[in-house]
């Protein structure tokens, strides 16, 4: 056995992966799947049964998370989907910049700075609205495979 220290250069993340897997026949409506290589809410699936030879199939509609666009995947039902991991956090907004860039304050009193405004207009006009007007607000910041976006607005009173 050597003395010597090993030192190793971080370059990666921690290695967490970004999807885990889940047969299909077992996701349901309201859960999340990845459907070519996005995230996506599960609207509607259907099952179809055995042909004369084969695997029963599930019929997968998502909603895409980010984009709202609308997808569409068939899976044999033993076969394992991906699915996201999906986090919701709650942020404290501090201040929106003129570059469409928001500031908010984490839990551990930092602040993170690299997020944009929603593009959902009903969203983005209340968030402006409730901002200019002095609300205190907290956004909640939804993210899934390495992507991030404000998906929901509280007023937690005056400042």
């Amino acid at each position: 056995m050597s003395d010597e220290e090993h030192h190793f250069e971080s370059k990666a993340d921690a290695g967490a992966s970004k999807t885990y897997p889940q047969q299909a026949g077992t996701i349901r409506k309201n859960g999340y799947i990845v459907i070519k290589n996005r995230p996506c809410k599960v609207v509607e699936v259907s099952t179809s049964k055995t042909g004369k030879h084969g695997h029963a199939k599930c019929h997968f509609v998502g909603i895409d998370i980010f984009t709202a666009k609308k997808l569409e995947d068939i899976v044999p039902s033993s076969h394992n989907c991906d699915v996201p991991h999906v986090n919701r956090t709650d942020y404290q907004l501090i201040d929106i910049s003129e570059d469409g860039f928001v500031s908010l304050l984490t839990e551990n009193g930092n602040t993170k700075d690299d997020l944009r405004l929603p593009t959902d207009e009903n969203l983005l006009t209340q968030i402006k609205d409730g901002f200019a007007e002095g609300k205190d607000l907290v956004v909640t910041v939804m993210s899934a495979m390495g992507e991030e976006q404000i998906c929901a607005l509280k007023d937690i009173g005056p400042k």
